[in-house]
């Protein structure tokens, strides 16, 4: 069965109530998952918590050109929600983390400053998502906390879901739902899709290719459930493509499965034009660049051509087509969060 018709499926059963497993046989996923288990003793131990990079980004594009006296643009709202990847466990200074990196590159994008607030939490699997919502919109809309809700949102899920044996279906259910209460508060919505597991180095063949399989199988059913709600995907891959193919010890860190400080750069570095993108700031538009191997395809083939190539973006089109669009990255500089004017 095609990886297209196999994502149709989880997402349908996500949709519509169904479940299984839907995606190798029984055994072999047993296998595979039993596999990286043992691997993953290896892995996150002994890294601590990630550094918090909640705050103000980019404040000096507050300052008003008028002079003193007069309000600089308010502050753009970026969180960021998801598993240890989003959290950023593994590097040791706040400004290497993924959302600072976003945070400053938007910043610098925007011309505005850009306020942070990250509730990633290391291990979550997508049942986590909803807790998570929940700490970004209490009080949104009726009076309580800061009354507003994120400008965008960028949600990276997924590992933990496939090691723990969640249901894809399950799993896609869990994100559609974050998905949607997001939208409905008027986020713009950018997922990083679950990554290849099939790069963790104490896996081997022939689990390796099975831990890709089923990997890339949930990130092609992530992207369907997503994209129907408005939201824009950007395919994790192999955590992102040669870079870490060719490279494995500079962008993995010590564990061998989260990645380095230059990891996290080169993620965010991907993941940056499509948030850009969402907040209609990159120079780039929607349209396709045929020069870039762009196109346009039915939803099911953009959610699998992008879960095997790392760093592709999916964006919806008209009715059942999508954009599966190959931006220009943006190296982005790093920078150490400034206190919120809440903390101040």
């Amino acid at each position: 069965m095609s990886r297209a018709r196999t994502a149709r499926r989880i997402a349908a059963g996500a949709a519509y109530g169904g479940g299984g497993l839907g995606l190798v046989g029984v055994a072999a996923v047993g296998l595979v998952l039993a596999e990286v288990q043992f691997a993953k003793r290896t892995v996150g131990t002994g890294l601590g918590d990630p550094p918090r990079a909640d705050g103000l980004y980019g404040s000096d594009f507050g300052r008003a050109a008028d002079g003193p006296g007069c309000p600089g643009p308010a502050p753009l709202r970026l969180a960021m929600l998801g598993d240890s990847t989003a959290a950023g466990l593994g590097v040791h200074r706040a400004r290497q983390t993924p959302a600072a990196l976003l945070a400053s590159g938007l910043a610098a994008v925007a011309e505005r400053p850009v306020e942070l607030r990250n509730v990633a939490l290391s291990g979550a699997m997508s049942d986590d998502l909803d807790r998570q919502v929940g700490l970004l919109l209490d009080g949104v809309g009726d009076g309580d906390g800061d009354g507003a809700a994120p400008d965008v949102c960028v949600i990276m899920i997924g590992a933990n879901d496939v090691t723990r044996r969640m249901p894809p279906t399950q799993s896609v259910r869990h994100l559609t739902s974050a998905v949607r209460r997001l939208r409905l508060a008027g986020c713009e919505v950018v997922v990083g899709t679950c990554p290849d597991l099939g790069t963790i180095e104490p896996v081997y063949q022939p689990l390796r290719w099975l831990a890709r399989r089923v990997s890339r199988q949930l990130a092609a059913a992530q992207t369907i459930g997503v994209v129907a709600l408005g939201a824009r995907t950007i395919s994790m891959g192999d955590l992102l493509g040669p870079e870490f193919a060719a490279n494995p010890r500079e962008m993995f860190g010590p564990d061998s499965y989260h990645p380095s400080a230059e990891g996290y750069a080169t993620a965010a570095m991907a993941i940056l034009p499509t948030v850009c993108a969402a907040l209609a700031l990159w120079p780039e538009s929607d349209r396709l660049d045929i020069a870039r191997n762009e196109d346009m395809l039915p939803v099911a083939q953009a959610a699998s051509a992008a879960a095997g190539q790392a760093g592709t973006e999916v964006t919806a089109a008209r009715g059942p087509w999508a954009l599966l669009k190959h931006r220009r990255r943006r190296r982005v500089a790093e920078e150490s969060p400034a206190p919120s004017p809440a903390d101040a």
